[in-house]
C-alpha cells in the first residue's frame, strides 16, 4: 500500500475532527447558554424560574427525542449530510430566539436549536468508528469531550463578557452566523468514511498493520435496535445517563449561575470566572479519563466508579455547606464536579460502543443518548420549581434553603447514578 496515501489519510482525519470538534463547541454554547443570561431572560420577559426553567429544558426534550432518529440517520441516511442539516437548523433557532419578543416564541426558538444541534455528537461517533482505529476510539471521545468544554467556556464565560457589553440578543444572533459557517464547512469537508474519497478504509491500514480484519456483519436497522433493546447491561448505562447528565444539565448548565450569585453575592462576571472551570474541567478530563481507562486503569468500570464517587462527596459537601466555602474552595468544586458529571460521560458511550458490533455504533449510541437529556429535561424544571417553592427574599433572590433543597436532590441522583455504576458489566478489551 501506497505509504503517502496513508499518511494522508491519517492526516486527513484530523481535518475532519478539527470541524466537528467546532460544531461540538456550539452544540455546548447553545447547551450552557441559559446559565448565564437567565436572570436576563426572567426580568425581560417578566416571568418566574419554573418558566425559564422549561425554556431550558425544551432544548433537552428535543434532544432527548433526536437521539435515536439521529442513530438511525447516521447508519443509513449518513452522518455528512445528518450535520449539515443539523447545524442550519440550529442556526434558524439561535437566530430566532436573539429575536424573540416574548416567551411562546423564545419556547419555539429553543425547540428549534434543540432539534437542530441533536444531530452532530452521535454521527461525529459515528464518523470517528470509519476514520480512526477501534483501541483509539476512548481517546479520541475523550478529546472531542474536550471540545464541548471549550463550548462550555464560550457559553459561560465568553457569552457573560458578550452579553454584559452588546446584550444577549447580539450575542445569539453571533453565534447563529459561526453555527452557519461550520454548517458550510461540515458538507465541504466531512466524509462519512476514506472510501468516500477513493482512499483505502482504516481496517484495510490496520490489515497492513498486520491487525486482524473481520469481515463486517450485515445488521438491519430493526436487528440493531432489538439487539440494543434485550441488552440489560444498555439500561443500566441508560439509568447511569439520566442521573448523572441531570445533574450536570440540571444544575451546571442553568441553576448554578443563580446560585454564586444568590448564595455567595457574585456578580455576573465573577459567577462566569467560576462557572467557566467548568469547561476547565471538560477540556483536561475527557483526554485524562479516556487515557486512565485505556493506559493506567484499563477499565471502563473502575473509571465510572472513581468519578462518582467524588461527585458524591462533592455534592455532600455543597448540602452541609451551601454558602460557606472560600473562593479559591469553589472553583476547585466546579472544576471537579465538571470532570465528574460530564467529561466522565465519555465513559459511558464508550462503553456503549463496546457492548455491540461496530456496525450499529450510531444505532447503539443514539439510543443511550437519549437517557442524558431526558435527565436534563426533568432536571431543570424540577429544580425550578423547588427553588420556586422556597419563594425569593426582599432582594428578589433564592434563599439558602432553597438552594441546600437543591443540593440534597442532587446528592441523592449522585448516589444513585453511582449504585448503576457499580451494577454496569466492563467492557474493556486488550
Amino acid at each position: 500500500m501506497d505509504e503517502k496515501l496513508v499518511a494522508r489519510v491519517l492526516s486527513f482525519r484530523w481535518l475532519i475532527f478539527l470541524v466537528l470538534a467546532i460544531a461540538y463547541c456550539l452544540v455546548y454554547f447553545h447547551r450552557v447558554s441559559l446559565s448565564v443570561v437567565a436572570n436576563e431572560l426572567q426580568k425581560e420577559f417578566q416571568t418566574s424560574a419554573s418558566v425559564i426553567g422549561l425554556l431550558g429544558s425544551l432544548y433537552f426534550y428535543c434532544y432527548a427525542f433526536m437521539q435515536i432518529p439521529a442513530g438511525l440517520l447516521s447508519d443509513s441516511v449518513g452522518p455528512r449530510k445528518t450535520v449539515t442539516i443539523s447545524l442550519v437548523a440550529a442556526t434558524i433557532g439561535s437566530l430566532l430566539f436573539s429575536l424573540a419578543p416574548n416567551v411562546p416564541v423564545a419556547i419555539l426558538a429553543r425547540a428549534i436549536v434543540g432539534l437542530g444541534v441533536s444531530m452532530v455528537f452521535i454521527p461525529a461517533m459515528k464518523i470517528f468508528s470509519q476514520w480512526f482505529r477501534a483501541r483509539e476510539f476512548a481517546h479520541m471521545s475523550g478529546l472531542y469531550q474536550a471540545a464541548g468544554g471549550i463550548g462550555v467556556l464560550a457559553g459561560t464565560w465568553i457569552l457573560g463578557l458578550l452579553a454584559t457589553h452588546v446584550g444577549w440578543r447580539a450575542s445569539f444572533q453571533i453565534i447563529a452566523l459561526c453555527t452557519l459557517a461550520t454548517g458550510a464547512a461540515a458538507w465541504l469537508i466531512i466524509r462519512n468514511r476514506p472510501t468516500d474519497r477513493g482512499w483505502p478504509s482504516i481496517a484495510e491500514i490496520e490489515h497492513r498493520e498486520q491487525v486482524t480484519v473481520h469481515a463486517p456483519n450485515e445488521i438491519t436497522l430493526r436487528q440493531g435496535i432489538l439487539m440494543v433493546l434485550a441488552e440489560r447491561h444498555f439500561w443500566l448505562i441508560g439509568l447511569w445517563f439520566f442521573f448523572d447528565c441531570g445533574i450536570f444539565f440540571g444544575f451546571g448548565n442553568l441553576w448554578s449561575g443563580p446560585y454564586l450569585m444568590h448564595s455567595y453575592g457574585l456578580t455576573k462576571g465573577e459567577a462566569g470566572a467560576i462557572l467557566s472551570m467548568m469547561a476547565w474541567g471538560m477540556v483536561v478530563g475527557g483526554p485524562a479519563l479516556g487515557l486512565l481507562s485505556q493506559r493506567i486503569l484499563r477499565s471502563r468500570k473502575k473509571t465510572l466508579l472513581l468519578c462518582m464517587s467524588l461527585l458524591a462527596v462533592l455534592l455532600l459537601l455543597t448540602t452541609l455547606v451551601p454558602a460557606g466555602l472560600p473562593r479559591v474552595a469553589l472553583v476547585a468544586w466546579f472544576f471537579l464536579f465538571s470532570i465528574c458529571s460530564s467529561a466522565i460521560v465519555i465513559m459511558g458511550f464508550t462503553a456503549t460502543k463496546e457492548l455491540f458490533p461496530v456496525e450499529i455504533a450510531g444505532t447503539s449510541i443514539g439510543m443511550v443518548n437519549f437517557f442524558p437529556f431526558f435527565g436534563g429535561a426533568v432536571f431543570q424544571p424540577v429544580l425550578g420549581a423547588i427553588l420556586d417553592a422556597y419563594g425569593r427574599n426582599a432582594a428578589g433572590q433564592y434563599p439558602i434553603e432553597a438552594y441546600r433543597a437543591v443540593m440534597l436532590v442532587l446528592l441523592l441522583s449522585a448516589l444513585a447514578a453511582l449504585v448503576c455504576s457499580i451494577l454496569m458489566k466492563e467492557t474493556y478489551r486488550k
